[in-house]
């Protein structure tokens, strides 16, 4: 994938960190696509995170950043005790060392392995999500949708990744099956 071929081809995008990169597998007309299968989609990703000039797209940072993949998707499929070993496993390669700076008081992540950046942030967003509102991270409501969000609608009551993708063809279902028994 060239430079100007890097677009995020994706069907959600703007998710924190966290979500978003388990968003990088999607279904679309029955199949499954993973942003993820090679380098060039992992410097997509990085890039539409700024991480890019912070960590290489190489093949140690997609290996480490898909082990995060599956922990995060485990943790979230299955609660907190699902998939917290892995998550815990991602984790320990890296760490928050505190700083003084000039604008006061700071933190900067610090890694065994650079290649481990990637995962390690992400991992660590969501543990912040679960610190901010563990109920607001949720799966779409469409059965064949394979996408997650952070639901950050007033009432908490968000159930599609897209009203217009996912939540149009729930609707349109609902209608159809009206429209057919009437």
């Amino acid at each position: 994938m060239s430079a100007p071929d890097r677009t995020d081809p994706r069907p959600l995008t703007g998710e924190p960190l966290a979500l978003d990169l388990l968003n990088t597998r999607w279904v679309r007309d029955a199949v499954t696509l993973d942003l993820l299968d090679g380098t060039d989609g992992l410097a997509v990703w990085l890039d539409a995170h700024g991480l890019g000039d912070r960590f290489r797209a190489d093949a140690a940072t997609l290996r480490h950043t898909l082990d995060a993949r599956d922990a995060l998707l485990g943790a979230v499929e299955g609660g907190s005790g699902g998939g917290a070993e892995a998550v815990d496993a991602v984790l320990a390669h890296g760490r928050i060392r505190a700083t003084l700076t000039a604008d006061g008081p700071g933190e900067r992540p610090e890694f065994d392995d650079p290649s481990w950046g990637p995962a390690w942030l992400a991992a660590r967003d969501y543990l912040r999500l679960l610190q901010t509102a563990p109920d607001r991270i949720r799966a779409c409501a469409h059965e064949a949708c394979t996408l997650h969000f952070f639901d950050t609608s007033r009432n908490g009551t968000r159930r599609w990744c897209s009203m217009a993708s996912c939540g149009n063809r729930a609707k349109a279902s609902r209608h159809y099956a009206r429209t057919k028994d009437a």
